[in-house]
């Protein structure tokens, strides 16, 4: 996210809205609202005031309800949770139906809706990633597969062995290591000397990075003096998140055959990816590798906090028993959430129906691209994820401004995003729950276009 910005808190008058997908019938932000967001900015960390000032009422399948009469279609998916959509039926059911079983927690002690989650989660994955631990965060499975990495490297190559490498630019979540793992130089800052165990190399996107080959992995490493007896894991996202970027295939590939040849174990965060948001259940399948650790969240259950971490058995077994845990592993009614939601993708193929659609939204963002190829420098994506990023004219350098003024000028037409990502804040993350009809990820797409147009129109003017 643009990192120090907040939206103003101050109503103003926006043009109505009322298609299908969108209603605006008020001021924005509400008047009404406005005491709740002030309220929360009083007793919240400040840092929680980036997003929309929008008060989310209630949601149902692709859109967002406030309680005064407002509609939002949701291209945010509640920042890439709600892969089956919101206030689905089935997921809110089965944590009823928990609930009022009477089991609301059980710590590490053995039961049924555990079980069932880890079983799903195995079954799905490929063969040799055969264990299923259950935590809350993503962030907690991303530090539990660094652990992971760190007590393989120890014990097939000694002390030495404890480099992570990861990439310039990504996102691995906000405890401590996984920001050290993190790649954006703007959220360590604050953590002084960083710990030289963590190491980060081009993510090589074609865009920012041209040089698209392997090589550059092993010529970056050895610029900074790393070997690969060095080496304990290699943590990349399937996708990176705030650029919406793949890895080459290739790239990928003989990443994977690294990592072989030098007992490396390879981590596909999955957090964003997994769960039908590429097009594909996993979306490291689009590499045709199979990853070591994969850690799980967000659309693991399209709702309540729960994420894992699958992987190799000879991973996962490290730690003899009652040494790795977690107190909330695998709580009942979040995992009775998450195996409904698996159930829902399934059962309603939205992983073909993200395939089939994102075809159809990759290609009018790239469209969007081409009409404002001066402002929009790169479009990327799979599935029903994307991005766009908003450059300064000419360069290759992130435009924070257009990027902010295109997220609020959607908001305000109906068009729900969470606030700029990426570099420097100027990319537009499009991640529309993967139920989203056709229609209306033309119509979105629509309003993405026409808000780009009028906030150059408005900079023109200035």
């Amino acid at each position: 996210m643009a990192a120090g910005r907040s939206y103003e808190l101050v109503p103003r008058d926006v043009p109505p809205v009322d298609t299908r997908f969108r209603r605006i019938a008020t001021k924005l932000p509400v008047p009404e609202s406005v005491p709740i967001l002030e309220s929360l900015r009083r007793c919240e960390p400040q840092s929680m005031e980036g997003q929309p000032p929008v008060v989310w009422d209630h949601a149902d399948g692709c859109q967002v309800y406030d309680k005064y009469g407002n509609m939002w279609l949701d291209f945010s998916s509640g920042v890439l949770v709600a892969n089956a959509g919101h206030g689905r039926k089935e997921i809110a059911d089965a944590v009823v139906a928990q609930a009022q079983h009477g089991l609301l927690t059980h710590y590490c002690f053995p039961g049924e809706p555990r079980m069932e989650l880890a079983k799903r989660l195995v079954e799905l994955a490929p063969p040799s990633l055969d264990k299923a631990f259950i935590l809350t965060t993503g962030s907690e499975a991303v530090e539990c597969t660094i652990k992971l990495s760190r007590a393989h490297g120890l014990a097939v190559g000694g002390p030495d062995k404890r480099v992570t490498v990861s990439f310039m630019g990504s996102f691995h979540g906000r405890t401590l290591a996984a920001q050290l793992a993190g790649g954006i130089p703007a959220l360590k800052e604050w953590i002084g000397p960083l710990d030289p165990a963590f190491v980060q190399v081009p993510f090589p996107d074609g865009f920012r990075c041209e040089n698209t080959s392997f090589d550059l992995f092993a010529q970056t490493l050895q610029e900074m003096a790393i070997r690969p007896e060095h080496v304990c894991g290699v943590l990349t996202e399937t996708f990176q998140g705030g650029c919406a970027s793949f890895l080459p295939v290739e790239y990928m590939k003989r990443l994977r055959a690294w990592c072989d040849e030098h007992d490396v174990v390879l981590t596909c965060d999955e957090v964003q990816a997994g769960f039908g948001r590429t097009g594909k259940l996993w979306g490291f399948e689009h590499y045709g590798i199979v990853p070591d650790l994969m850690p799980l969240g967000k659309g693991i259950s399209s709702s309540l906090p729960i994420s894992a971490v699958v992987g190799k058995a000879s991973l996962l077994n490290q730690f003899p028993p009652g040494s790795m845990t977690s107190t909330h592993t695998g709580n009942p009614i979040c995992a009775a959430a998450a195996v409904a939601n698996i159930d829902l993708i399934l059962k309603e193929k939205l992983i073909d129906h993200a395939a089939t659609v994102g075809e159809i939204l990759q290609g009018r963002l790239r469209e969007i691209k081409d009409r404002f190829s001066n402002a929009i420098g790169w479009v990327d994506g799979k599935g029903m994820v994307a991005a766009l990023q908003c450059v300064v004219p000419g360069t290759k350098d992130p435009d924070p401004d257009l990027a902010w003024d295109i997220v609020r000028r959607c908001v305000e037409s109906g068009l729900l995003f969470f606030s700029p990502v990426g570099k420097g804040g100027g990319a537009v993350k499009v991640c529309p729950p993967l139920c989203t009809p056709v229609e209306a990820i033309r119509e979105g797409c629509q309003v993405i276009s026409e808000s780009i147009a009028s906030a150059l129109a408005a900079r023109a003017k200035a």
